[in-house]
């Protein structure tokens, strides 16, 4: 009884310890109004961190016209009538005479380095004759514009002459690491208001087709972006600039809550170029290619709608030495998964020419490698190469008839084979397809056709739906139809 009395105390000796260790080492209930103290303190240190380095940009440009001027129509009398005066003699043909207006923009922008390099958008310096920067402390200083990527509207300028020594630099971060919900700080001068703070967080990342530059992967953010904004840096509460402040998505000219900023790593990846004033140099593969839908992903038998489909593979370009055929998809490539054509284009363009890549690509109802080596981008290679008996296709709502050489020459296809769409039925399966007239059908179903008796043959065995590839003018795309 005595041993069992010891027992007993003993564990309950041990559960109290327990409790109190487990009390102890447990957080006291949350105090909002700590939390809210804490936040501020934060945005305060991300703000006095990077504001130093936010610059305001003043740009200058004269807008020169021809202005004629035109005899008076009613003659001398008419104007001593009414005037009191005679005009002198005019001149019996118009003079033209060269008019000059001055216009001033606004913007920001981010110091980089202690050598006076400056980051900004390429719209803010484009085409004006002088820039000058204002620091926080209001010093003021005359720049230059040293090098630009029009392709993704991103510009380096420099301070003039003597570059002070206490020149504040910015930390840049990395935005890969963003994610959506995270806070963010937008440092500008909107409105031409020099040092303006505003607060948001981060909407969305890899937005495109917003229409600003050529190549896009915006972060979007409820961050206020206004005019003067522009080149501005976006700042995570750590202070790192992750974003360029570029575009805001409004009808009404004002931010209406959606902002747009350049992802900070792909300026770092251009501003070493950009520094010494050369153009920026972009991988280049070589293929059309277009975004998988669930349709198109049913029909090419992929388990999900991802990756890019390649709907054309230009003439002795890297994609076709490498192998690589209209139909497959592109899953990844150097090891990165492609979610779409964003990514995918985005990749091959950060890619350094010369570079062997690998692909992973769905071909046949199955995954394949291949390695390709990546080519250079230029003007060049930017575009990714009796009379017919007409047939109505009537139950997909469009006529065809196979190519002549008139029609070739008329819309652009020479040497080409194929049947030519001359006709789009309103309301029809062809319309919602936004099939268009002058479209020529290169294949129904993976097979070519080149007559409207094999054009028909191959949509008889379609059921519900009938994948085509399409050329239209300089490029080839894949098309799903759908049976009403």
């Amino acid at each position: 009884m005595k041993k069992l009395s010891r027992r007993v105390w003993l564990v309950c000796f041990l559960v109290w310890s327990l409790g109190s260790v487990w009390s102890n080492a447990s957080p006291a209930p949350s105090d909002p109004l700590a939390t809210a103290d804490a936040l501020s303190v934060a945005f305060e240190r991300a703000a006095d961190r990077v504001r130093p380095a936010v610059v305001s940009i003043y740009s200058e440009r004269t807008l020169r016209f021809r202005q004629w001027e035109w005899p008076f129509p009613f003659g001398d009398d008419f104007w001593e009538r009414f005037f009191g005066q005679g005009r002198p003699e005019p001149s019996p043909r118009p003079q033209p005479r060269e008019r000059r207006i001055p216009q001033r923009g606004t913007g920001s922008g981010i110091i980089v380095d202690k050598e006076g390099f400056i980051l900004t958008n390429y719209h803010v310096v484009r085409d004006v004759e002088k820039i000058n920067v204002q620091l926080a402390d209001r010093r003021r200083f005359e720049a230059e514009l040293i090098g630009f990527d029009e392709k993704t509207d991103v510009a380096i300028i420099r301070i003039k002459g003597r570059v002070p020594a206490d020149l504040p630099v910015a930390s840049l971060g990395d935005s890969d690491k963003l994610r959506v919900g995270e806070w963010v700080l937008a440092v500008g001068a909107p409105f031409g208001l020099a040092q303006t703070v505003t607060a948001g967080i981060i909407s969305a990342t890899g937005r495109a087709n917003v229409g600003v530059a050529d190549y896009e992967d915006f972060i979007q953010t409820d961050a206020a972006i206004n005019p003067g904004n522009s080149g501005g840096p976006l700042v995570n509460l750590r202070g790192e600039v992750v974003g360029i402040n570029t575009a805001i998505a409004t009808a009404v000219g004002q931010f209406a809550g959606v902002g747009f900023a350049i992802p900070i790593n792909m300026a770092k990846n251009m501003m070493p170029t950009l520094r010494k004033g050369e153009a920026v140099v972009r991988g280049f593969l070589g293929v059309i290619i277009q975004d998988v839908t669930d349709e198109l992903a049913e029909q090419f038998k992929l388990p999900e709608p991802r990756g890019a489909l390649v709907a054309q593979v230009n003439k002795d370009s890297p994609a076709e030495k490498a192998g690589l055929q209209p139909g497959d998809v592109i899953l990844r490539y150097r090891d990165r998964p492609v979610q779409d054509t964003r990514e995918l284009r985005n990749a091959v363009a950060a890619t350094a020419p010369g570079t062997r890549a690998e692909l992973v690509i769905w071909r046949d109802g199955q995954e394949r490698k291949i390695a390709v080596t990546v080519g250079r981008l230029t003007p060049e290679t930017t575009t990714a190469g009796g009379p017919a008996q007409p047939g109505s296709i009537e139950r997909w709502g469009f006529t065809a008839q196979p190519l002549t050489a008139e029609l070739a020459e008329e819309f652009g296809y020479k040497d080409q084979t194929g049947l030519l769409i001359t006709e789009v039925q309103p309301d029809s399966p062809a319309a919602a397809a936004e099939l268009q007239r002058g479209d020529l059908i290169l294949e129904v179903n993976r097979q070519p056709v080149t007559s409207v008796a094999e054009l028909r043959e191959a949509l008889a065995k379609s059921e519900q739906r009938a994948l085509l590839l399409i050329r239209r003018r300089d490029a080839s795309l894949f098309v799903v139809l759908r049976a009403q």
